[in-house]
C-alpha cells in the first residue's frame, strides 16, 4: 500500500521493529512539520544555552564563598556573591518562564496543525473507510498520539538538546576546576548507559502496548456511551456483562501502566544509585586532593554540585534514541491515517456541475465493493475475519438505466439485491468498478465533489440529526437560511406546527442523533433540510419503512412536496410508493430484472408480482 506521491505506509508492528529506529520518512516528515516554527524553534534552543549557562553559575559562586569570602571574613564580599545568586535565580526563572512559552506555542500550534491535517484527510475518506473502521481508535489517534507527537518535538527532542548543553557546559566547567575528577566522573558514565539501554527497550514496547490497549478501551466506550448502543445494552440487559467487558480492557490498561511506572522506576533508582556513588566518590577523590594541597575546598564542593547537575542529563542522553524512537511513534501512528489514500478523490481538472437538471445514468455499471487495503486501515479496524480484507462478489451486475429530468423511479427487490448500493453511487459515495454514472451527461468522477454533493440530496430511513438545535441542523445544508427559509421549509414538509409547539420552538436541543424527537418527526425534519439544500435528485432510501400510519401520512405529504419537479430515486418499502412511481425497477441478485409500471409489472405476474403479495406493506386503513 502506498500513499500519496508513492510514499510507502509500513505497516504498523510491534515494538521490536523501531527498535532498529522509526522509518526514515516519519523523522523526515516531523522535521518537515516543525519547519514552519524554525525561528521559534531557534529561540528555544538560545534560551536553552543561556538557561544551561546561568544553571551552571551557582557552584562557582557557593566556591568563591567558601574559598575567599569565609576564609578572609570579607562581608562586603559575602553580600556581592548572595546578590550574584539572588540575580543568577531571577535570570534562571525569567528563561524558564521563556523558554516554557516558546515551547508551549510550538507545541500547541503543532497539535493544531497536526489535528487540521488529520481531520481534514479523515473526512474526505470515503464511506467505506468509516463502515471499517473504529471511531473510539480513530478517535484516540486524532487526541492522544497528536499530543504524543508534540511532545517528540517540544518534550524529548527539546530535552535532548537542553540536557547535551547542560552537559557540555558543566563538563567544560569541570575540566578547569580539575581535570583528575572529571575524568573519574565519565570513567562511570558506562553505570548510566547500560541499564538505560536494557530498560528503555522494555519501556518502548510498553509504551507501543498502552497506546493499543487505550485505543481499544476508548473505542468500548464510544460505542457504548452512544445512545444506540446504550440502548441495545438497556433492552438485553447487559448492563453487568458491559461493565465486565470494559473491566477487562480497563484492567489490562492499568497492569501495563503498573508494569511502565515499575520498570521506570527501576531505571531511575539504578541510575540514583549509581548517581549517589559518583558524588561520594568525588568528595572522597577531592578531600584526598584537598588535603594533600592540590585542590581548594570551595572547589570539591562545586565539583560535588557539579556532578549532580551532570548524571541526571548524562542519563537521559543514554537513553535519547529510545526515547526519541517512542515519542516518533505517535508521528509514526498519526501519518498512518493521513496517508491513506483517498479511494474516491477528485480530479485536478474536475469541472463543475452548474444548474443540474436531474438526468441520471447509469450506463453498464458493475460495482463491488473494494479490499480493505484500498480504503481503510488494519489498525483502526480491530478484529475482523480472515476473508474481511478481500473484495467482495459483485454486487451490481450490468445496471443500465437511464432517468429523465423531473421522474420519479422506485427500485424494488429482495433483502440483499442491491438497491442501497445502486443509490449510494449517484452522490459518489463509492465509485463505480466498471461502467459510469452520469449526471447531466457527465461522468461523476470527473465532476467535482462539492458539485455533485449540491445537485443529490439524500433521506435515509434513519437521518441523522447533530446534538444541537433544530435550526442548526437545519442550516447544515444551507449556513446562510434566514429563519423564514427555515420556516417555509418545515411548513413544506409538515413539521413547522410540530416545531412551533417546542418550548424553545427552532433553538430546540434534538439531543443526540434527535433521539428526543418521534421516527417521523426525524424524517420530515430531514426533509426540511433537503429542500433547503434544493437538489435536483432526490434519492428516498426506504424513507417511510419504520413509520406509524399516521406519521407516514404526514411524511408521505412532505415528500410529495420535496419530489415536485425533481429528479427521484426510491427504494420501495410501502406499495403507495410503488404506485405512484413512473417507473419500477426490479432488482434480483444485482441484475434488473424487471421494469415498468406498477399496473404493467403486475400483469406481468412476476418476481415484482410476488413482492407485492408478499412483502410491499400497504398502507393501513384507518
Amino acid at each position: 500500500m502506498r500513499g500519496h506521491g508513492g510514499m510507502p505506509l509500513r505497516p504498523m508492528g510491534d515494538a521490536g521493529d523501531l527498535q532498529g529506529g522509526v522509518d526514515r520518512s516519519v523523522v523526515r516528515r516531523a522535521v518537515g512539520m516543525a519547519r514552519p516554527y524554525t525561528r521559534r524553534l531557534a529561540g528555544f534552543v538560545v534560551v536553552l544555552m543561556l538557561s544551561a549557562g546561568a544553571a551552571a553559575m551557582p557552584p562557582l559562586l557557593v566556591r568563591e564563598v567558601i574559598d575567599e569570602a569565609l576564609p578572609n571574613q570579607d562581608l562586603g564580599l559575602l553580600w556581592l556573591l548572595f546578590a550574584g545568586m539572588v540575580a543568577v535565580a531571577a535570570v534562571v526563572a525569567a528563561l524558564s518562564m521563556t523558554e516554557r512559552w516558546l515551547s508551549s506555542w510550538v507545541g500547541e500550534q503543532l497539535i493544531f496543525d497536526l489535528r487540521r491535517m488529520a481531520y481534514r484527510h479523515v473526512q474526505s475518506m470515503p464511506l467505506a473507510f468509516f463502515t471499517r473502521t473504529q471511531t473510539g481508535a480513530l478517535i484516540t489517534r486524532l487526541n492522544n498520539d497528536v499530543v504524543g507527537a508534540q511532545r517528540a518535538l517540544t518534550g524529548t527532542l527539546g530535552g535532548i538538546v537542553d540536557n547535551l548543553i547542560t552537559v557540555l557546559v558543566t563538563l567544560g566547567i569541570m575540566v578547569t576546576i580539575s581535570w583528575q575528577v572529571t575524568l573519574l566522573a565519565i570513567a562511570l558514565l558506562p553505570g548510566f548507559i547500560i541499564p538505560a539501554r536494557i530498560v528503555g527497550r522494555r519501556l518502548q514496547a510498553l509504551s507501543r502496548e498502552s497506546m493499543g490497549l487505550n485505543a481499544e478501551m476508548n473505542n468500548v466506550m464510544t460505542e457504548r456511551f452512544h445512545v444506540a448502543g446504550a440502548l441495545l445494552v438497556k433492552l438485553f440487559g447487559r448492563t453487568d456483562r458491559e461493565a465486565e467487558l470494559f473491566e477487562q480492557r480497563a484492567e489490562r490498561v492499568a497492569r501495563i501502566g503498573i508494569r511502565t511506572a515499575m520498570h521506570g522506576r527501576a531505571l531511575f533508582a539504578a541510575l540514583g544509585f549509581v548517581g549517589a556513588l559518583a558524588t561520594a566518590l568525588v568528595y572522597l577523590v577531592g578531600g584526598h586532593l584537598v588535603i594533600r594541597g592540590g585542590l581548594e575546598l570551595g572547589s570539591v564542593v562545586a565539583l560535588g554540585m557539579y556532578v549532580g547537575q551532570l548524571y541526571g542529563p548524562l542519563a537521559q542522553l543514554s537513553n535519547a534514541r529510545v526515547d526519541l524512537m517512542t515519542a516518533l511513534v505517535s508521528f509514526d501512528r498519526v501519518f498512518e491515517v493521513t496517508d491513506l489514500p483517498r479511494a474516491i478523490d477528485e480530479k485536478p481538472e474536475a469541472e463543475e456541475l452548474r444548474h443540474p437538471t436531474g438526468h441520471v445514468r447509469l450506463d453498464h455499471v458493475w460495482f463491488r465493493y473494494p479490499e480493505a487495503s484500498g480504503s481503510s486501515l488494519e489498525s483502526l479496524e480491530g478484529p475482523r475475519s480472515e476473508h474481511g480484507h478481500e473484495a467482495s462478489d459483485w454486487i451490481l451486475r450490468d445496471i443500465d438505466l437511464d432517468i429523465a429530468p423531473g421522474t420519479m423511479v422506485a427500485l424494488v427487490g429482495r433483502s440483499g439485491a442491491g438497491k442501497s448500493t445502486l443509490t449510494s453511487l449517484v452522490p459518489r459515495l463509492y465509485d463505480v468498478t466498471e461502467g459510469a454514472v452520469r449526471l447531466d451527461g457527465h461522468d461523476v468522477r470527473d465532476l467535482t465533489l462539492d458539485s455533485v454533493a449540491d445537485a443529490v440530496g439524500v433521506v435515509s430511513q434513519d437521518p441523522h440529526l447533530f446534538h444541537v438545535s433544530i435550526a442548526e441542523n437545519l442550516r447544515y445544508a444551507r449556513t446562510e437560511a434566514t429563519d423564514e427559509e427555515l420556516e417555509t421549509a418545515c411548513r413544506a414538509a409538515r413539521i413547522h406546527e410540530v416545531v412551533a409547539r417546542l418550548p424553545d420552538g427552532y433553538a430546540t436541543v434534538v439531543g443526540e442523533r434527535g433521539y428526543r424527537l418521534s421516527g417521523g418527526e426525524k424524517q420530515r425534519l430531514a426533509i426540511a433540510r433537503m429542500l433547503l439544500k434544493d437538489p435536483a435528485v432526490v434519492i428516498l432510501d426506504e424513507a417511510t419503512a419504520h413509520l406509524d400510519t399516521e406519521s407516514e401520512r404526514a411524511v408521505q405529504a412532505a415528500l410529495a412536496e420535496a419530489l415536485r419537479d425533481r429528479t427521484s430515486l426510491v427504494i420501495a418499502h410501502r406499495l403507495s410508493t410503488v404506485v405512484d412511481a413512473d417507473e419500477i425497477v426490479v432488482l434480483d441478485e444485482g441484475r434488473i430484472v424487471e421494469r415498468g409500471t406498477h399496473a404493467q409489472l403486475l400483469a406481468h405476474g412476476g418476481l415484482y408480482a410476488e413482492l407485492a403479495r408478499t412483502q410491499l406493506v400497504a398502507p393501513e386503513r384507518s
